[in-house]
């Protein structure tokens, strides 16, 4: 049997495993009538705001489907829509069972830590085995109907478009209400976070699920699909197995995942420990295997070893990550030792922490770059990419434990649960904030590695298209190649722009309409009840309007440039977008995570603890952090690999019609 049939039947095992997980989370029990309630206008916010993004996307995905049949040929155009389907499910399912894990993690904080874990991280393992499952089963079935992977790029186009609008449109949902909830409930009412009577509760629930569960399930999705195709378009130049070969790694992989999720128990209380355990595991399982089945494949041991260099610069940048965003490590506590002396000192720290944060993160890709290079060139690199991205069933898995948690631990004070209840979930949700900032971390790392792998397909397929054959050399003393760079340069910024002036916006009017039921109702004094569907409303309405702009952004800029400037300036457009997102990226994930975990150390009896002045100054460098970590910077990732495949389908049409260059 073929490579790709036993990927299709990894990918199908891995689906398979996904509804059983699904199935043991659903046995447990929802908690009382109170808990029903909560977790019911959740899901029911949530549902609701999916359904509504979809119906706007899938104006764009039919326009574009035109489009891509007219000017390409219909085989990509489905594997555009396919590609956007997918993607469009693997969020959809990572939100389901979201919804379903969050009441019965608090109802089993009941009967302790280890039990509650045990049902956050299957609810967040569904996701993770649906995105790997539904990734390799769309890049493998399509291989093997076409057997040829420039009909994949289509795939890859459709999948990094729903992406971004998720990263995009969820980031804008969850941080506006995030924002607008700490800052009158906190800030100005001084009650805690998730307090019943703040308006905006429920909305800043069903964003941890929008944002962390359907936006981050999406964007990996597009991750491990962009990365296994720019993989398979560099083979093409290797010939023999090279093709098929990051199939064959992805298949293994998925089924390294399954066995590490059983090592994920809990022993005392070291969350973090048993979480790294499978994910170590994982690692481990997936490199014994790989270097059999690179002998087989390849014959070339050196490949191999580029696996290695993935895996490990994946180790490295989880490590890196959690330093800056742990309580546990000086990046956070200096952060909170800044708050003393006010929101100023505090927001000072943190802009320095993100992006001092770029440092180490950046000598590790290079490393890696280098090591992966020296061992299989271009295509070595992106073999590095393809094992880094091995471990996503499980990296995801931890990360879509995050939000979970965090629910759980608001339905837990919403419904006034025990306070011994109410520790287990907090303990939880402390260790869900590192791991959704790590996951950030790996997937900005993992981007930039296929970003890399995207650009030299460009370049192959731009000599073709070009009838010399020979190597395009994209050299910055070329004016064109210079105006591609510094528009490429500066794509991140305004996208990142739009994105944090559409949670500003969107938390102005949360923050409005809280303040005006604390006026109009006696809530504080427990007499009025919160109208919490208004907040809902007003940020699904906003998220809907505000992630276009971005989006049309991300399609059109690099069309626009290689119409007017031609290929070499696009080239250098993709050079820009790829060095200055990754770099801002970077600073925006840690810094914010840096932020957001400098609250919680205050908030954890430091500096004065709930209530004092570091803890309101915190809050204040949160709402600042929020955006840059969960709306802004995710979305970079997708916003990179959107311009490079788009350039890639481009590749001809802007080689021969171009004005200038």
């Amino acid at each position: 049997m073929s490579v790709e049939f036993y990927s299709i039947l990894a990918s199908v095992i891995a689906l398979v495993f996904a509804v059983y997980l699904a199935m043991q989370v659903k046995k447990v029990g929802e908690g009382n009538d109170k808990m029903k309630e909560i977790a019911a206008s959740i899901k029911e916010g949530a549902m609701a705001y999916l359904a509504r993004q979809y119906k706007v996307i899938a104006i764009f995905a039919v326009l574009l489907f035109v489009v891509l049949a007219i000017f390409t040929d219909l085989p990509t155009a489905l594997g555009f829509a396919v590609g956007a389907i997918f993607s469009a499910l693997a969020g959809f399912i990572g939100m389901r069972i979201s919804v379903q894990a969050n009441v019965r993690t608090a109802e089993s904080a009941k009967s302790g830590l280890s039990k509650a874990l045990g049902v956050a991280f299957k609810g967040g393992a569904v996701t993770g085995m649906a995105v790997v499952g539904l990734g390799l089963l769309g890049v493998s079935g399509f291989y093997l109907i076409f057997k040829d992977p420039i009909m994949l790029i289509g795939f890859g186009f459709g999948a990094s478009l729903i992406s971004l609008f998720a990263r995009v449109g969820g980031g804008i949902f969850t941080k506006a209400a995030d924002v607008g909830a700490d800052l009158v409930g906190k800030v100005e009412a001084g009650i805690p976070e998730d307090d019943p009577r703040n308006p905006a509760v429920i909305a800043d629930n069903v964003g941890d699920n929008v944002g962390d569960c359907a936006g981050m399930g999406a964007d990996l999705f597009e991750t491990y699909a962009v990365t296994v195709i720019a993989a398979m378009l560099l083979g093409m130049g290797i010939g023999g197995n090279a093709v098929i070969y990051p199939l064959a790694l992805g298949a293994i992989a998925i089924i390294a995942s399954i066995v590490g999720t059983f090592f994920v128990r809990l022993k005392g209380d070291k969350i973090m420990a048993a979480m790294y355990k499978g994910t170590v595991v994982t690692a481990v399982l997936s490199a014994v295997a790989f270097y059999f089945v690179t002998k087989s494949l390849m014959g070339d041991v050196k490949l191999f070893w580029a696996t290695i260099v993935g895996l490990v610069v994946t180790i490295v940048l989880t490590v890196i990550t959690e330093y800056f965003t742990s309580t546990n490590f000086p990046p956070v506590k200096e952060i909170a030792k800044a708050s003393k002396t006010g929101p100023g000192t505090n927001v000072i720290a943190g802009l320095a922490v993100g992006l001092k944060s770029t440092l180490p993160v950046v000598l590790t890709i290079v490393a890696g770059i280098l090591a992966a290079y020296w061992l299989g060139g271009v295509y070595g690199i992106g073999i590095a990419a393809v094992a880094m991205l091995s471990t996503t069933g499980m990296v995801v898995a931890i990360d879509a434990y995050g939000p979970i948690t965090d629910n759980a631990g608001g339905i837990a004070e919403m419904a006034g649960l025990p306070e011994e209840t109410r520790k287990n979930t907090d303990a939880l949700d402390a260790v869900g904030n590192t791991t959704k900032a790590t996951t950030k971390g790996y997937a900005i790392g993992s981007a930039a590695l296929a970003a890399l792998a995207l650009f030299a397909a460009y370049k192959e397929e731009l000599a073709k298209v070009m009838g010399h054959g020979e190597e395009v050399v994209l050299a910055i003393d070329n004016v064109y190649v210079l105006v591609g760079l510094l528009l490429g340069a500066m794509l991140p910024f305004l996208f990142s722009s739009y994105a944090m002036r559409a949670v500003g916006r969107a938390a102005f009017k949360v923050v409005e309409n809280v303040r005006k039921q604390f006026k109009e109702k006696k809530i504080m004094e427990g007499i009025d009840k919160p109208d919490y569907g208004q907040c809902v409303d007003i940020v699904t309405r906003a998220a809907q309007k505000e992630m276009i702009l971005p989006g049309i952004i991300a399609v059109l800029s690099p069309l626009a440039v290689g119409l007017i400037f031609g290929p070499l300036a696009l080239g250098g457009l993709l050079m820009g977008v790829i060095i200055s997102g990754l770099l801002l990226a970077i600073s925006m994930t840690s810094g914010g995570g840096a932020w957001d975990n400098a609250k919680k150390y205050i908030e954890d009896d430091h500096f004065g603890g709930k209530g004092s002045e570091a803890h309101k100054a915190a809050v204040v460098g949160d709402t600042v952090g929020d955006p840059y970590k969960d709306t802004a910077g995710p979305a970079l990732n997708s916003l990179i690999k959107v311009i490079n495949t788009i350039a890639l389908l481009a590749a001809a049409l802007v080689a021969s019609n171009h004005i200038w260059g």
